[in-house]
């Protein structure tokens, strides 16, 4: 039996969990809600403030999808309730980040600013020039956004230049050895 499929997620106050007959789970919560259509195989219950899913058998590819379809489960209902939160800093000398309307704005050492616009389900927080925070509450959605952002002007390996998530480390390198040794 999958360790993690078989755990119960528990429903906080203020989540509401539904499941239709097509295995359509939706969640709302104060965050927004969020829906997904788990595998016909896998059995979801929501019961007495918990949600339960059940494999039908312990094939290689039932195995696999319970323990996914619980965890998918659970990021929703922890999205809608408290939220994902990705923050990216920005390091290079004249690099900044600011909040222009809903767009994100950022000036990495192109010729141009880079403009990016603020998707559904997501906002953007600007703190000071050199922090972007990005919200939501689809965990998929927001790790994807941050590595769009991210992938503007990723870190380089010599002087650390460009963005980076929050406490990410890059691996640096050494430059140029001395020259004149023949």
């Amino acid at each position: 039996m999958s360790r993690i499929g078989r755990l119960p997620i528990a429903i906080p106050a203020g989540v509401n969990v539904t499941v239709d007959e097509n295995n359509l789970v939706s969640v709302k919560g104060p965050k927004g809600e969020n829906s997904y259509r788990a595998n016909a195989a896998m059995q979801v219950k929501v019961e007495d403030g918990h949600v339960t899913v059940v494999r039908p058998n312990d094939s290689k590819e039932n195995r696999a999808l319970h323990g996914l379809t619980r965890t998918l489960i659970a990021n929703m209902i922890f999205g809608v309730n408290e939220g994902f939160k990705k923050t990216l800093q920005i390091e290079g000398v004249g690099y900044r980040a600011k909040k222009d309307g809903k767009n994100l704005v950022m000036n990495l050492g192109y010729s141009h600013d880079v403009v990016m616009p603020e998707p559904d389900g997501i906002t953007i927080d600007v703190p000071n020039t050199n922090t972007i925070i990005i919200n939501g509450c689809d965990k998929q959605q927001v790790g994807q956004f941050a590595a769009e952002v991210r992938e503007k002007r990723p870190p380089e390996p010599y002087k650390g230049k460009g963005i980076r998530y929050e406490g990410e480390h890059i691996i640096r390198k050494e430059g140029k050895a001395g020259k004149g040794k023949k």
